[in-house]
């Protein structure tokens, strides 16, 4: 591949290294942002180097190319084990991580959303916790995550043109009163930074072949490598974190696309392979020093695993819609992620435009049915609208993530098992949402209805998640282990709550303002 040509390259031996585990938003930004410091970085990635023209406009087809299709256990709500039993999540397995799939929705977290307990409460059968850290911490990497992703709607950036399904969706919200706009999207409405502009093809997530949508695959790493600090090792599977007698990790051990066992010596090792990866590396790198895990001294490795509350509503219309022309998220009404209870809910939720294909919607909208209202449907999808709910979920420490010794990888490794029931608060968010999707098509003529049960696994958070007292999660603010002061958590498994808003931009921002920290501690001999 062309952008592995002239990249530099570090000898396994090299103890003076950081190694970046995943090259997703968190994993790339931060190898990035680490060359740009003169840092050598050496990232590992399981997945294959993609061109932008290896993208299938093809859902099916894009999936098996694109997502993590290693086998997983699941357990919990019946629904997720009935219908989905081996969790195929739209985690993508390739350079770029999930920036290569998701939609390019960019949202902030609100300043409330950094302090749910202290806002919220206890709330009786969750695990509340505030954030270490504030909006005003974030703020200053925010506004830089939004510059490099060119967020639109921020810095003077146009916002995207509204498709049919925005349109759809911004009638009905005027007639309950709702703001509705095309949002904050890290998708180019006018060529930047080299980068076309959005024509809107409709298959942003089978990976963005004009390269308007922001993803690591592209921007990130391309420059990072250009500095000639970083080198990229596609199809590196890591295995194991290793450590020495004092605790501090010294390397990793990695399967190479010839599926050879390697070592690669680290003085640093940030590990961003999304939460549900992340915590199953940890478990799987347990020792006599570290029985439980790496650095999970408090228990609460794999733990508080959140993937937002979610449902979707479709409509049909006499008139046909064609809600799939267009980009694929890209409409925004926001009035009810907020904080008020009267609603009978804790926290709150956004509604995003959203379409299916046809293959993914005959998977998605019922799972399992059959008969005259699922075909129907079928029958009507080109008269179709739609709409994602996507909310605070509440972190449980029953929702987690675990080894299951039973079931093994291609490399002989125990898979995660995943976890999740709802909480009754997720139930009641859910259903409020429900109701207000329905009103919102109702309102503007609506024929059928149909509410969507949550899909499998959307966006994974938490698993390794901050707090400022040891006991209380895994790492501190800046995604530092509270263990092992050279082992850091670079992707969502460190958020402490899950905020009702995607989760990207917040991910990119955390590993811009760690890899200043990380710079810092090296440069003083701290790590």
């Amino acid at each position: 591949m062309a952008m592995l040509d002239k990249q530099a390259h570090f000898a396994l031996d090299d103890k003076e290294v950081v190694v970046v585990i995943g090259s997703g938003a968190g994993g790339g930004t931060l190898a990035h942002e680490l060359a740009r410091q003169a840092i050598d970085v050496v990232v590992l990635e399981a997945g294959a180097l993609h061109t932008r023209d290896d993208f299938l406009a093809d859902e099916w087809a894009s999936f098996s190319q694109l997502a993590w299709l290693d086998n997983r256990t699941t357990s919990g709500s019946f629904r997720l084990v009935k219908d989905f039993p081996n969790l195929p999540a739209w985690i993508v397995k390739a350079v770029g991580g999930t920036t290569v799939h998701w939609a390019g929705a960019s949202l902030r977290i609100q300043p409330h959303e950094f302090r749910a307990l202290s806002e919220y409460g206890a709330v009786e059968g969750a695990n509340l916790l505030d954030w270490p850290l504030g909006y005003d911490d974030l703020a200053p990497y925010y506004a830089n995550a939004e510059d490099r992703m060119g967020v639109t709607r921020t810095n003077d950036i146009p916002g995207l043109p509204g498709n049919n399904n925005f349109h759809v969706m911004y009638a009905g919200a005027k007639n309950l009163g709702y703001e509705c706009n095309t949002g904050h999207m890290a998708i180019n409405s006018q060529i930047r930074d080299g980068r076309a502009s959005c024509q809107q093809r409709g298959f942003c997530f089978q990976g963005c072949r004009t390269g308007a949508k922001w993803s690591t695959l592209y921007t990130e790493l391309p420059a990072g490598i250009a500095t000639k600090h970083l080198e990229l090792r596609p199809q590196s599977h890591v295995a194991t974190i290793e450590h020495d007698d004092s605790g501090r990790v010294t390397g990793v051990t990695y399967f190479d696309a010839n599926g050879d066992l390697q070592r690669q010596q680290a003085r640093v090792v940030a590990v961003a392979g999304n939460s549900i990866e992340t915590p199953r590396l940890l478990l799987n790198s347990a020792s006599s020093t570290f029985p439980e895990g790496l650095a999970n001294g408090s228990g609460q490795v794999g733990r508080n695993y959140m993937r937002h509350m979610t449902g979707s509503v479709y409509a049909t219309f006499e008139e046909p819609v064609h809600m799939y022309r267009g980009t694929t998220m890209a409409g925004i009404i926001s009035e009810e992620a907020r904080h008020d209870p009267s609603r009978g809910f804790v926290g709150g939720y956004e509604m995003e435009t959203l379409s299916l294909g046809l293959p993914f919607m005959a998977a998605f909208l019922d799972p399992g049915a059959w008969g005259s209202k699922f075909t129907g449907a079928l029958d009507q999808y080109d008269h179709m609208a739609g709409m994602w709910l996507v909310g605070e979920d509440m972190p449980r420490e029953s929702n987690r993530i675990t080894l299951n010794e039973q079931a093994r990888d291609a490399y002989g490794l125990p898979v995660a098992n995943v976890h999740y029931d709802d909480h009754p608060n997720d139930v009641a968010m859910r259903e409020h949402a429900f109701q207000q999707g329905s009103k919102l098509y109702e309102s503007v003529g609506a024929k059928d209805i149909y509410l969507t049960p949550p899909y499998p696994s959307t966006h994974n958070l938490g698993s390794c998640r901050m707090s400022e007292k040891a006991q209380d999660g895994v790492c501190n603010g800046h995604g530092q282990t509270h263990d092992i002061p050279n082992l850091f958590i670079s992707d969502g498994s460190q958020f402490t709550t899950s905020a009702a808003e995607n989760p990207t931009l917040t991910i990119v921002a955390l590993a811009v303002r760690q890899a200043e920290y990380i710079g810092r501690l090296m440069k003083e001999g701290a790590v």
